[in-house]
């Protein structure tokens, strides 16, 4: 089970093998089936919540390991080999190609075309197959730095997005044909961002100012609200846990008790005493006077759960207006210059 989502959930992996001795584990028809329901009982008893009606899953390994942790294909590989050679500044074609052979590449010439290889590839890639920055014309051009990016940056949700800092980029070394199209781009989310303020009743600059703060506040707000209800599922869920583990070993725990607290009878029962000693140190520390029902709590944990569900998709949603906000503002102050500086200077003093 792991935290790292805003949904607490479990994997359950099966070892095919059993260590211990030489028999197999079969996939029978109907073993996920047969291991939900263990895993639903498990939840139910420690007070968590269970997929009530699930679909089938129609996913497939690659997807669940993401697009971070997928193998890279063989073309992929040679995409990053010519991205690296690429970054050593190669002076002519020819010298980019001896870079590429250092670092491993296969490279083969066949009448006109040009073919890469990485170790492991059975059959060869033709250069032009590459497509998009990485054609042999294409990176001709990467060289000389006339080249204009296909698909210069990255799709954003947001319908304004921020200006793309020019002089930052050409110290980066960008050439000159990242800088023609960096100046387009800048152009076309100005427009953009006054297109804005003019969908939105001729917003004035002081209007998108406190528009943004609102939502920005209230983006932090919805986080807050999120944390704490993440922050009481988890301690309905651990009251729940120590409640069963205390109804359960309460009986032995008594006959210890009658035993006299005898140390025989502890080196029998060692695992369910303490379990026992801790849920009560458990309600101890929350102060607690009378427990309340595992059915009352559960109750609760799904109202908690509901409300936080929706707190959620709001907040993505504020989330997403924040940034487009944030983004409108940020190049409207560039388009207005020290003026915006100095109005801000003011408010601020």
């Amino acid at each position: 089970m792991h935290i790292d989502k805003h949904h607490v959930h479990n994997h359950i992996i099966v070892s095919a093998v059993n260590l211990e001795s030489t028999r197999k584990f079969r996939n029978f028809w109907g073993s996920s089936w047969a291991l939900r329901r263990i895993s639903d009982k498990l939840c139910l008893e420690h007070g968590l919540s269970i997929v009530e009606d699930p679909k089938p899953s129609r996913g497939h390994y690659g997807k669940w390991l993401g697009d971070g942790n997928k193998p890279l294909s063989f073309q992929n590989q040679i995409r990053q080999a010519i991205d690296a050679a690429l970054e050593q500044h190669p002076s002519t074609f020819e010298d980019f190609l001896k870079i590429l052979e250092a670092s491993g590449v296969e490279v083969t010439r066949r009448g006109k075309s040009i073919n890469f290889r990485v170790p492991g590839q059975k059959s060869r890639t033709r250069c032009n197959t590459l497509k998009g920055d990485y054609t042999e014309q294409a990176i001709r051009e990467r060289i000389a730095g006339t080249y204009i990016p296909s698909v210069q940056l990255k799709r954003s949700n947001s319908s304004v997005r921020m200006l793309i800092d020019i002089d930052a980029a050409m110290r980066a070394g960008k050439g000159a044909g990242y800088e023609r199209c960096a100046k387009v781009f800048n152009v076309k989310q100005l427009a953009k961002a006054v297109a804005y303020l003019k969908e939105h009743g001729d917003m004035s600059y002081e209007d998108l100012q406190a528009k943004a703060q609102a939502t920005t506040s209230w983006f932090n707000e919805l986080s807050t609200q999120i944390k704490d209800m993440e922050s009481r599922l988890s301690q309905n869920g651990e009251l729940q846990k120590q409640i069963v583990n205390y109804s359960k070993t309460r009986s032995v725990y008594i006959a210890y008790r009658k035993a006299g607290y005898s140390k025989k009878f502890r080196a029998e029962h060692e695992a369910d005493i303490l379990i026992h000693q801790a849920a009560k140190k458990y309600f101890d520390s929350l102060g607690v006077e009378k427990l309340p029902t595992v059915k009352t709590l559960r109750e609760e944990y799904a109202e908690v759960l509901e409300a936080k569900r929706k707190a959620y998709a709001e907040y993505k949603q504020v989330r997403e207006e924040m940034r487009e906000l944030q983004n409108v503002k940020a190049n409207i102050d560039y388009l207005l210059g020290p003026s915006a500086e100095r109005t801000q200077e003011k408010e601020h003093s």
